[in-house]
């Protein structure tokens, strides 16, 4: 049996929920988190020694960090459309996937979590004005990505880059902020809603 620790309201168990609706996987979800079951409890330590969702656990054992898990359910069943084979074009599609992980994910978190979590420690308007500029940025370089490709950001096919960075491209729409026209992401965006998982986990109202 497949198991997915983590709240459906995480963009992180999100990632791994739409990689799996796209490979036809039906995991057992199990509500842990803020709000949840406390990820410093013993039992979830030892999946995850850094308490964090989401966690996969399958007849190998658990598995953590949401990117790894999604390359590894990719590779598992032979979804080369995905993560491709040949190394140069796995790299990109690793290279966008980490870049969502650190940049992007680095140049969003004060802003969305002064405007969306509404956390005091996180209210300093020129920290927030500072996290905006960053995150604008960020996305201008997603944009100018894909006006190269005029597809999908590691080439023409989707990947799974397209699900951790569809998730960041839906918590940018949706977080209250000043946002310049960026007409490569709003088509992209349009391009990713018409996937039954991606409106399903990405696009589904959740920021």
């Amino acid at each position: 049996m497949l198991r997915i620790l983590g709240k459906a309201s995480s963009i992180n168990v999100r990632k791994v929920l739409w990689t799996c609706a796209e490979i036809g996987l039906d995991p057992v979800r199990e509500d842990w988190g803020s709000g949840f079951a406390a990820t410093d409890a013993p039992e979830f330590l030892a999946l995850n020694p850094n308490g964090l969702v989401p966690v996969l656990v399958d007849d190998s054992g658990p598995l953590w960090e949401s990117n790894t898990i999604c390359r590894y359910l990719a590779d598992r069943h032979g979804r080369a459309d995905l993560l491709p084979a040949p190394s140069r074009a796995r790299a990109l599609v690793e290279q966008w996937m980490d870049w969502q992980a650190t940049d992007l994910n680095t140049s969003w978190r004060q802003v969305f979590m002064a405007r969306v979590r509404g956390d005091a420690a996180f209210a300093d308007p020129a920290l927030v004005a500072a996290g905006e500029r960053a995150w604008n940025r960020n996305m201008g370089i997603l944009d100018r990505r894909l006006a190269e490709t005029g597809g999908h950001v590691a080439g023409e096919g989707f990947t799974l880059a397209d699900i951790v960075l569809g998730l960041s491209v839906n918590r940018w729409l949706m977080t209250p902020m000043d946002r310049p026209a960026l007409p490569a992401v709003s088509a992209y965006a349009e391009r990713l809603r018409a996937r039954p998982g991606a409106l399903a986990h990405a696009f589904n109202g959740t920021p």
